[in-house]
């Protein structure tokens, strides 16, 4: 039987999405900090101290925007291995970006990302008046690229931030349902 985890948005088959609490500050916070997860956002890592992070974090989390939202994710067994959020929402346009990241290395490149991509899209298509989800990733990083590609998305571009070349890829929502067709299908 699976176990009920507080706060749930959806399920896939590795992790389980769910909305963030205080308890996530400290963890987010290392993440923020660690200048390898900050090279692949094309960011600096935070530079202040965990209160002032907490501080920051607290009031995301007591003053939620319609156009932002950071969804912690965990594992089956309930670990916290990283978070997605999506941000830039435009309600005429029907579309928003999104973001990722899944700041335990140990989990790279065993499918989490994938699965996270999935459930997160199949998410927001089934709770948000969408028709596009799109995202920007480093043109050097053919890992995420790769990911990107397996959960869905198609390239439709390239764009360029200071010294930054990325890709741009989306995926609709009438792709998104198609795919969902074909996996309930099975093989």
């Amino acid at each position: 039987m699976t176990a009920v985890v507080e706060g749930e948005l959806a399920r896939g088959a590795k992790v389980v999405l769910r909305t963030k609490t205080m308890a996530d500050a400290d963890q987010d916070y290392k993440w923020r900090c660690d200048p390898e997860l900050a090279t692949f956002d094309a960011a600096h890592p935070f530079g202040g101290t965990l209160r002032e992070y907490i501080q920051i974090f607290g009031d995301e989390l007591a003053y939620p925007s319609p156009y932002r939202q950071t969804i912690a994710v965990e594992d089956q067994d309930g670990r916290h291995i990283g978070n997605v959020m999506y941000y830039n929402v435009d309600f005429q346009r029907r579309d928003a970006e999104i973001g990722v990241t899944i700041g335990i290395k140990d989990y790279w490149g065993r499918g989490f990302g994938t699965d996270l991509l999935k459930t997160f899209v199949y998410y927001l298509f089934d709770t948000a008046n969408l028709d596009r989800i799109y995202l920007k990733t480093l043109d050097w990083n053919i890992r995420a690229q790769r990911c990107f590609e397996n959960a869905g998305f198609r390239r439709y571009g390239t764009s360029r931030r200071g010294e930054y070349d990325f890709i741009l890829m989306e995926i609709t929502r009438s792709d998104a349902e198609a795919q969902r067709l074909d996996e309930e299908r099975g093989p």
